[in-house]
C-alpha cells in the first residue's frame, strides 16, 4: 500500500514538473540587419536559451522564409508593411497565442518595441533589445568591404535620407534622426517620428498605453558600438541639436545617473531629459515609475554579446505564465 502510495505521488510529481515546463512563456526572436532568422548565429542562440530554458518554444521572426529574401528585408522594404505582416504571422502561431517574451537584436529591437505600440496581440510581456535604435541613428553605418548590399544600400539612403522613395524603400532611412534637420525629420520620417510620438499633435495615446503594458523593458547597450550612431541610442539617447550641444551634457539625477556614460564626442540628450520620457509621449516614464526599466551594458562592439546575453536571457526570459 505504501509502495503503490509512493507511485502515485511521484507520478503526480512528474505531471506537475511536466506542467510547470511546458507553461514557461515563449519566446520571440527578431534578428538585426544583415543576418537572417534562420542563419547559423540565430539558430545557435536559439539552441542555447533552449539549454538554459528547457522545455521552452522560440520563434524567429521572417519577412521571407527564404534566407536570402530575408536579409535583403533588413535593408530594402517599408517597415511599416514588415510590421503588418509580423503582426499577423505572430497571430497565426498556436504556441504564441498567449503572449510572450521577446528579445530584439540591433534594428529587431525597435521593430519590436513598434509591434508593442501599434497593437500588441498576441502579447508581449518581457521585452529585451540588444543595441537597438530606439531614437535613431544619425549616421548610417560602415559596411564591410564585401558586403555589397549593404553599400549599395548605404549609398542610395545617404543620398536623400527624407526623400520620399528613401522613406517607403530603404529601412535605415527610415529610422534616421538627423539632429540638424529634426523639423524635416518630423514630417518625412515614415516610421520612427511615429512611434516614437514625435509628429505633430494629437498624440497617440494608445502607443503609451501599450509601451506601458509591458512587464519589463530591458535596454542594452554596446559600450564600444561603432555601427550604431550614437550607441545611447539604445538607452533612448539622441545627439543634441546644434543649438543645444553646447548645454547639454548627462544629468547627474536618479534614476540612470549611475548606468551613463560622458558622451566623448558629441553632447548627448540622455533619456531622462527628452520630451519622449519627460512628457511620457510612449510611456517610458510610467514603465520607470513603475521600476519596468532596465538599462544594461555589454562591453565591445555592436552586437558581440558573448559574455552579455547570458545574464539578460537567464533573468528576464523562461518565466511561467501567472
Amino acid at each position: 500500500m505504501i509502495s503503490f502510495t509512493l507511485l502515485v505521488l511521484v507520478s503526480l510529481l512528474g505531471y506537475v514538473c511536466a506542467a510547470a515546463v511546458k507553461d514557461i512563456r515563449p519566446l520571440v526572436i527578431w534578428h538585426g540587419l544583415g543576418d537572417t532568422y534562420a542563419s547559423p548565429g540565430m539558430v545557435q542562440f536559439q539552441s542555447e536559451v533552449k539549454k538554459m530554458h528547457p522545455g521552452i518554444f522560440v520563434h524567429s521572426i521572417y519577412i521571407d522564409e527564404d534566407a536570402k529574401k530575408d536579409q535583403r528585408a533588413g535593408f530594402y522594404g517599408k517597415v511599416n508593411d514588415q510590421l503588418d505582416l509580423v503582426a499577423a504571422q505572430l497571430a497565426s502561431v498556436p504556441e504564441l497565442s498567449r503572449g510572450f517574451d521577446a528579445i530584439g537584436f540591433s534594428q529587431g529591437g525597435q521593430f519590436l518595441r513598434a509591434y508593442v505600440e501599434r497593437g500588441n496581440s498576441p502579447p508581449i510581456f518581457n521585452l529585451i533589445t540588444f543595441g537597438s535604435q530606439h531614437m535613431g541613428i544619425s549616421d548610417l553605418p560602415l559596411c564591410s568591404a564585401y558586403d555589397l548590399l549593404c553599400q549599395i544600400a548605404r549609398r542610395a539612403a545617404r543620398g536623400g535620407v527624407y526623400s520620399e522613395w528613401a522613406q517607403e524603400n530603404l529601412i535605415q532611412a527610415q529610422y534616421f534622426r538627423d539632429p540638424t534637420q529634426l523639423a524635416l525629420y518630423t514630417l518625412a520620417s515614415s516610421f520612427l517620428a511615429d512611434i516614437n510620438n514625435e509628429v505633430l499633435p494629437p498624440l497617440n495615446k494608445t502607443y503609451a498605453a501599450n509601451l506601458a503594458s509591458l512587464s519589463n523593458l530591458v535596454l542594452a547597450m554596446f559600450a564600444e558600438d561603432r555601427t550604431v550612431v550614437p550607441k545611447e541610442s539604445a538607452w533612448f539617447g539622441s545627439e543634441a541639436p546644434p543649438e543645444e550641444e553646447d548645454s547639454t551634457v548627462y544629468s547627474a539625477q536618479k534614476p540612470f545617473s549611475e548606468q551613463e556614460t560622458q558622451a566623448q564626442d558629441k553632447a548627448i540628450i540622455p533619456m531622462h531629459r527628452q520630451p519622449i520620457y519627460t512628457e511620457d509621449w510612449i510611456g517610458l516614464r510610467t514603465l520607470d515609475e513603475r521600476g519596468a526599466i532596465t538599462l544594461a551594458t555589454c562591453p565591445g562592439e555592436h552586437m558581440q554579446i558573448t559574455g552579455c546575453w547570458e545574464d539578460l536571457v537567464g533573468k528576464w526570459i523562461g518565466w511561467t505564465f501567472d
